[in-house]
């Protein structure tokens, strides 16, 4: 089984603001990214897409194909009450003990990263052991990425930020009985 990670293109926010689950478009240069980006894929009509269901990713994915479908797994991090804020205006007394421990910290009202890679580990879990082997393309956020980036490598979580994911990155997998690996070059 072949299989796409596909980071999402540029987001039509401003830089410096925490967005993770927040339900916001793509930029205006979207056009020019998804050609760049679709030169880097190999799919046809045979391939399933499987997106996050946030629009920055589900405009993405069907632009990509029919065979299409979402999955709440595939969301990035809930950021929670710091959803739409700059960074800089989150109180230094709630992102503290986040940045000293990310991993296992959760955002107020939001999730950790332990939390995410459960979800996101669930998911191919789920595309692993299914009686299907169907190509996929999957549309997706830097966070649910990277764990599945981090999995293949055998990298700990807190390393896993050392993975260089831009906007529109692709990622080719191979599933071979349940063994994934990395085709892509990745960027440490």
């Amino acid at each position: 089984m072949e299989i796409y990670l596909v980071r999402h293109t540029t987001p039509d926010i401003d830089k410096g603001i925490c967005y993770g689950q927040s339900d916001i478009g793509l930029a205006s240069t979207w056009l020019d990214e998804f050609d760049i980006l679709k030169s880097k894929l190999s799919i046809d009509s045979n391939f399933k897409v499987i997106s996050s269901p946030l629009k920055r990713c589900a405009f993405l994915a069907e632009t990509l194909g029919k065979n299409l479908s979402f999955d709440n797994r595939l969301k990035e991090l809930d950021f929670g009450d710091w959803e739409l804020k700059s960074w800089n205006d989150i109180p230094e007394k709630d992102i503290t003990p986040w940045m000293q421990d990310f991993v296992n910290v959760a955002v107020p009202d939001g999730e950790s990263y332990v939390q995410l890679h459960k979800r996101v580990h669930d998911f191919v879990k789920s595309i692993i052991t299914s009686k299907g082997n169907q190509n996929l393309c999957i549309v997706s956020h830097a966070g649910p990425i990277r764990v599945i980036l981090s999995h293949i490598l055998n990298i700990n979580l807190k390393d896993s930020f050392k993975v260089k994911i831009n906007y529109g990155d692709v990622f080719h997998i191979r599933n071979t009985n349940g063994n994934l690996a990395l085709i892509s070059e990745v960027d440490l």
